[in-house]
């Protein structure tokens, strides 16, 4: 034999050469292989078993390298075939060299292979089968039994063929195994473990039942006493492959424990399959041996022992889970199960325990022996292990194993008693919940939602936890792709949107269980507080019921609401509906304070049409009971919520929500129809009632209620066109009469009231009977005020008619103004009170500025529809009470502010109502003081109505009649206004204020001429005289350290009177009146408060003390109407000096204490401070001037003045321009004061104005300036100056413009309450500029001092 040929030289010569071939590649060379030797070789005892080896590799290599090539050798002679096949057969079991027989073996099966004919596998099973029945014993048949194994794994037909024609040689099999030796054994059950697995387990099927039990039984038998791992790993491989099926599961679980297999007496199978059979008749499965083996594989160390144990189980549960799973849980499997939960990481091990302990829970049993509370905390340790696996099958088969944990457990055992073992659940549910795998998060959800029940709760509930997981859940939501077209979805889309759909159902279905967790919590006071938590803290802190319900209710809101409309919207789902609205029923539940505005959002959102559509949709026919009832809880506690919010408070209300509840409960579910057909329902003919909430009439009632609370909150929840839900009310209540009841329930009329109002502006009016229906019907009510709605579109339906507008509109003003007052009253605040000085003055602007709230516009807008509303309102001033008079007051006030907007004449039809209410308080009260009247009405009534005319007169507009002359009405008005204010008490502010404004607006508002009736019948009203005389002599008092605080009169009624005494001071002069009562005022007095308690003075009553005394000194300190006392704190001791007596009653030292006051007051810079002080120093050197000119000349060249003057100047540019300041200027010019310079006096101002403009400068601005100019040209400066000065001051004045007509009537400054009354003036030849005839006091300054000063006699 040469190293590269298979050939025996000793005996090659005497073989047939046709035996003999050069194997190998087609282009030449190759192996040279004699089939003859080879056998030969193989057979003789001789030859070395490494030539033999050396042999078989060549062959194998043949066979591998040139297929086909060996086959047509042998194709020569079959029996040839046959010889060398049985050659390497008996080379099995006879070499002793482990390597040849491993190469014996695998040439066999190669060259079983090459030859593809049924004949040699045959013949190989027959030669096995001879030679297993030709022996006693199997010892040496280890290496056969091996080469089987390989054949059948290699050849699938053989395995086949060996189940259904050898059973003898599968009963040699079976023997085989009683053999002990456990290699042996390993060997044997590898054949047998791939004839049960080849071609997917068909061959088991064919399988003689007998065979099959019996290897059960001996394989049951093997694995108890097996211990190498060779042979265990092949057993469980085929224990795996026999639990898959139903027979042999049986056959395992009953096989006894203490059956012994001995090859003595099993020659027969029969009677083995008899023997069996009568034993599992009689064999309990809790004794069988199979739970007890598994369990020993599950504490082997190795990972794949203790994955295919529970898969094992889990197969046998599968098949036969009611018998089986006793066995198992009796062997405390769970537990070892549960072990491995905490002790490993494979996936593969996870998944199977997972699956197993899933069937296990099954079986109340697990539970019983509290398998689930050893177990509970190893699984949610591994969960949370898993949920970081790439396989994610793992995490969601875990969860599923929580989920039926958590279904079964029973109520009274607690898995989770303490905080952190509850703590430790939630967060891995948590994080399943945030998984990236979307059914991962399903099952999370699942979970979660069995999670949320009371009995799984802790001690203290964890609040904190569980609404963290329901933030998850509620962001997930809120990622979830939308919902695709019909046109767009492909088989991806479908599936995405289908796992999609199912996430939201559970989730939904876990939202609900936490809203039931809460409402039940919420019931039992230990679980609604943490006992661990302070008191104080228990409302606000994170771990509270009542944060987790606001949870719930921000998170429903937010995102559910949203996302469940979406994704509904293209296809609705009944199951998904059900949850969502029983939820949105759950929040009415658990924020009952939260719900009024929760509510309205839905309502207006349009929550009434999409219940109802859904009800429509998915509910017709008896369809989706179960949604139906849940849209019907819905609808009624949200209808129920709305009602509560706009029904009255009243003692009725608790009965009508008992009967609107009843009727919605019982007719919402009947309400299964498309709104199309709402309008037929409402005008169908009822018929006969006999139930007062069932039938036809109660639906209809229903049915308004529903449209009324969905319109109610906008134009998106109109359910049908408003001229339908018109028509079909009207057509109800004519129903309702003809039946011969025209009183429906007070709620469902109030519902009709309101629909009829809500759609009114798109139908005619009614007339004839169908309006006869609807007054009938209203009046039907006892009390009409039950029936009110506040909203505008009632006040207009009720005024629409005339016949409604007399009965009924009257009331309806009535509860709409009280509605605004308590709004008003709710919203007022204690810092309102407190505002004192200036922050109080500016609050009172900004409260006159501001604009008016909705509910005057409102009336604004029916009074310029409905005039008649108008003496409505003025009746309620008049004869109501103060709040709502006050408040009917107010509107009005708005009203005359912006009257131009209405008629011209709106004021002269107002003035003969005032007045008669007027006469009629007069009457009234005659005999009586007023303020001390027998009607509590009429002394409530008398501020307002003269408020309401002092508003008329500040308001009435310049264009106005009323100016041209005093008569008529406007007389008689202020004649007894006088009168009243004359009979008034000075403690009666309240009526005195608006009074004596009103006297002060028509004497200051009318021109001179037609003022003179006026002030002769002011100055005759000696009761007036005497109370103007009280009030001023309280006022001189105040240093009397005897008289109280409260003796002397406000700060605002005394202003007014020293307004009103300074008109009268000045047109009695002007028209020479009769004066038949003088008034006594102390000069002294007056020029201290100036002087030393401005500080702790109202500015505006100091604006009125510089009034007072600035038309006194147009007078000369010598006026009929008020008589100016003196003081040793003005004059000197008597005899008078010539100075002093010139002066008198103010004196040389009163005249310097003045100026200089004045000048004090000056520098506060305040607005009406600035021009009333100039004013009055323009007059107090007038009179210096005319009485004594040395003085007037000391007053303007005094130091002080130029000090004044630079404080004044350094101001800024704002002051150096102020119309005051320019005035102050030119009245020191005038006087021929030296304080005055050009440098930098002048030319400061000049150049102020140059940068600003000209053109920039305010009307009054600009004609002081030019008053300044004038004045400049013809004054006297030291030094004097320069002609460029004079050239820049013509040029300038040039640039102001020609003069006005009303401007060269008087070198004043323009209009205000508070300038001079420049035709009143000192002059030899008087003269009277019509244009700005007295007090130039435009209305708003009047008005503006009346309101701020009558607010700071409330506030105070």
């Amino acid at each position: 034999m040469t190293t590269a040929d298979i050939v025996y030289d000793k005996i090659h010569f005497r073989h047939d050469p046709k035996w003999s071939g050069r194997l190998g590649p087609a282009e030449g060379g190759g192996l040279l292989l004699c089939v003859a030797c080879v056998i030969e070789m193989l057979e003789s005892d001789d030859v070395a078993s490494v030539r033999k080896s050396f042999a078989l590799s060549g062959i194998s290599g043949v066979l591998r390298c040139s297929p086909g090539a060996l086959r047509e050798l042998l194709r020569q002679d079959p029996k040839i075939s046959l010889r060398f096949t049985s050659s390497l057969l008996v080379m099995l079991h006879t070499v002793e060299d482990p390597a040849t027989v491993e190469k014996a073996d695998q040439v066999l099966v190669q060259l079983l292979l090459e030859l593809q004919s049924e004949l040699p596998f045959r013949f190989i099973l027959d030669e096995i089968h001879k030679q297993l029945s030709n022996q006693l014993s199997v010892k040496g048949f280890l290496p056969t039994f091996n080469f089987l194994g390989n054949l059948v794994e290699a050849v699938p037909y053989v395995a086949q063929s060996l189940v259904t024609q050898y059973v003898p040689l599968q009963e040699h099999l079976c023997r085989a195994l009683l053999y002990p030796d456990e290699a042996l054994k390993a060997s044997v059950l590898h054949v047998w473990l791939k004839l049960f697995g080849t071609a997917g387990g068909s061959a088991a099927q064919s399988l003689p039942v007998a065979i099959r039990d019996r290897v059960c039984v001996l394989l049951l038998q093997t694995l108890t006493s097996a211990s190498s791992p060779q042979l265990i790993n092949v057993c469980v491989g085929l224990l795996w492959l026999l639990v898959q099926l139903e027979e042999a599961v049986s056959v395992l679980m009953n096989c006894p424990s203490n059956q012994v297999m001995c090859d003595e007496n099993q020659n027969n199978h029969t009677n083995d399959s008899q023997i069996l059979s009568q034993n599992q008749e009689q064999q309990s499965p809790d004794h069988c041996p199979l739970p007890l083996i598994l369990k020993k594989l599950l504490l082997s160390g190795e990972e794949m022992f203790q994955a295919t144990s529970a898969k094992c189980i889990a197969s046998v549960l599968l098949h036969s889970p009611s018998p089986c799973s006793a066995p198992f849980i009796k062997a405390d499997i769970p537990e070892f199960l549960f072990d491995r939960l905490a002790s490993s990481n494979s996936e593969v091990l996870l998944w199977s325990v997972y699956s197993c302990l899933v069937l296990l829970t099954k079986d109340p049993l697990f539970f019983c022996q509290c398998h689930s509370v050893y177990g509970i905390e190893s699984l949610v340790r591994s969960l949370k292990e898993s949920l970081r696996l790439t396989n994610l099958e793992v995490p969601k088969q875990g969860l599923l194993l929580l989920t039926e944990i958590l279904e079964r457990q029973p109520p009274s055992v607690r898995l989770f008693p303490s905080a952190p073992e509850f703590v430790a659940v939630s967060e891995a549910v948590l994080a399943g919940v945030s998984s990236s795998c979307l059914l991962v998060a399903t099952q999370a959800a699942t979970a979660a939602s069995v999670l949320f029940r009371l009995n799984h709760q802790s001690r203290p509930v964890q609040y904190r936890e569980i609404g963290g997981l329901i933030e998850a859940i509620t962001n997930r939501i809120s990622e979830l792709p939308l919902p695709s077209t019909a046109h767009h979805r492909s088989s991806g889309n479908l599936k995405r949107s289908s796992r999609s759909e199912e996430f939201l159902l559970q989730a939904l279905v876990c939202f609900q269980a936490a809203c039931r967790l809460a409402e039940k919590c919420a019931l039992e006071p230990v679980l609604k507080e943490n006992t661990f938590t302070a008191p104080s803290k228990h409302s606000d802190a994170p771990d509270s019921l009542e944060s987790l319900c606001q949870c719930l209710l921000r998170c429903c809101d937010a995102v559910w609401i949203p996302t469940v409309i979406r994704m509904c919207e293209r296809a609705p789902n009944a199951q998904i509906l059900q949850h969502f609205y029983t939820i949105l029923s759950s929040q009415f539940t658990l924020l009952p304070s939260h719900m009024p505005v929760f509510a309205n959002k839905l309502a207006s959102s349009g929550f009434y049409r999409l219940a109802l559509e859904h009800k429509g949709l998915l509910c017709a026919g008896n369809r989706n009971p179960n949604l139906n009832a849940s849209c019907c809880g819905f609808l009624q506690k949200l209808s129920m919520c709305l009602l509560s919010q706009s029904e009255p408070a009243s003692g009725a209300y608790q009965n009508d929500a008992e009967e609107a509840e009843n009727l919605l409960q019982y007719n919402l579910p009947t309400l299964c129809c498309r709104l199309s057909d709402w309008p037929s329902l409402l005008c169908e003919a009822p018929g006969l009632q006999l139930c007062e909430y069932k039938g036809p009439r109660a639906i209809q009632y229903c049915l308004l209620i529903v449209l009324h609370l969905a319109l109610q909150q906008g134009d998106r929840s109109r359910l049908l066109p408003d001229q339908t839900v018109f028509s079909s009310v009207v057509w109800v209540l004519h129903s309702v009469q003809e039946q011969g009841s025209c009183a429906l329930p007070r709620f469902v009329l109030r519902s009709a009231l309101y629909l009829l109002a809500m759609t009114q502006d798109k139908t005619p009016n009614l007339d004839g009977a169908p309006f006869n229906c609807v007054i009938k019907a209203l009046s039907s009510c006892q009390s009409f005020s039950s029936l009110y709605i506040h909203h505008p579109a009632l006040l207009h339906f009720i005024c629409r008619y005339p016949e409604l507008a007399e009965k009924f509109g009257p009331l309806v003003l009535e509860l709409w103004l009280t509605k605004q007052v308590q709004h008003a009253d709710a919203e007022q605040t204690m810092a309102d009170i407190q505002e004192k000085g200036e922050e109080r003055e500016s609050r009172a602007d900004e409260m006159h500025d501001q604009e008016p709230d909705t509910e005057t516009m409102e009336l604004l807008t029916l009074i310029e529809k409905y005039p008649a509303v108008i003496l409505t309102l003025l009746d309620m001033v008049c004869t109501r009470e103060a709040p709502l008079a006050g408040r009917a007051l107010g509107v009005l006030e708005v009203l005359l502010r912006g009257q131009r907007e209405y008629e011209a004449d709106f004021c002269t039809s107002l003035r003969p109502a005032l007045l008669q209410e007027l006469q009629r308080l007069s009457v009234e009260n005659m005999g009586h003081g007023l303020g001390e009247g027998h009607t509590a009405q009429a002394v409530n009534s008398l501020p307002l109505v003269l408020k309401l005319l002092c508003m008329m007169q500040a308001s009435d507009p310049p264009s106005s009649s009323y100016y041209s002359k005093m008569d008529g009405v406007h007389f008689k008005l202020l004649y007894h206004v006088s009168n009243i204010a004359g009979r008034l008490k000075p403690t009666n502010t309240g009526s005195l204020l608006p009074a004596l404004s009103y006297l002060y607006c028509c004497l200051s508002l009318s021109p001179a001429h037609s003022t003179d009736r006026a002030v002769s019948m002011l100055l005759s009203n000696t009761g007036l005289m005497d109370l103007l005389q009280t009030v001023l002599s309280s006022s001189s008092s105040l240093s009397a350290p005897s008289l109280s605080p409260s003796a002397c009169p406000p700060s605002a009624l005394l202003c007014c009177s020293h307004l009103l005494l300074s008109s009268l001071i000045t047109l009695q002069r002007v028209h020479s009146a009769q004066v038949h009562k003088s008034i006594s005022w102390s000069l002294d007095t007056a020029v201290q408060r100036l002087l030393f308690q401005k500080r702790n003075t109202d500015n505006l009553l100091l604006v009125s003390y510089l009034r007072l005394l600035q038309a006194l000194l147009d007078v000369d300190l010598a006026s009929a109407v008020v008589c100016a006392s003196t003081g040793p704190g003005l004059v000197g001791p008597r005899p008078l000096g010539v100075e002093d007596g010139a002066l008198y009653p103010l004196g040389s030292r009163g005249a310097q204490c003045l100026s200089t006051a004045v000048s004090g007051l000056l520098l506060q810079k305040h607005e009406l401070l600035l021009r009333a002080s100039v004013n009055c120093l323009s007059s107090l050197l007038g009179f210096l001037q005319r009485k004594c000119p040395t003085t007037a000349k000391y007053v303007v060249c005094q130091p002080w003045s130029r000090f004044l003057l630079y404080c004044l100047l350094s101001s800024g540019e704002s002051c150096l321009l102020h119309p005051a300041i320019l005035r102050l200027i030119t009245l020191l010019l005038q006087h021929g004061s030296t304080a005055v310079l050009w440098e930098p006096d002048l030319r400061q101002v000049m150049e102020a104005v140059e940068r600003r403009g000209v053109k920039e400068l305010s009307e009054e601005a600009t004609q002081a300036l030019r008053l300044l100019l004038t004045q400049i040209q013809s004054s006297v400066l030291q030094p004097p100056p320069t002609e460029e000065h004079k050239q820049r001051v013509r040029s300038m004045t040039e640039s102001l413009g020609p003069q006005s007509p009303a401007e060269s009537c008087s070198p004043s400054l323009p209009s205000n309450v508070l300038y001079p009354s420049p035709e009143v003036k000192h002059t030899q030849t008087p003269h009277i500029c019509t244009k700005h005839t007295q007090a130039n006091t435009p209305y708003t300054s009047c008005r503006h001092i009346y309101t701020c000063k009558t607010l700071d006699t409330v506030a105070i």
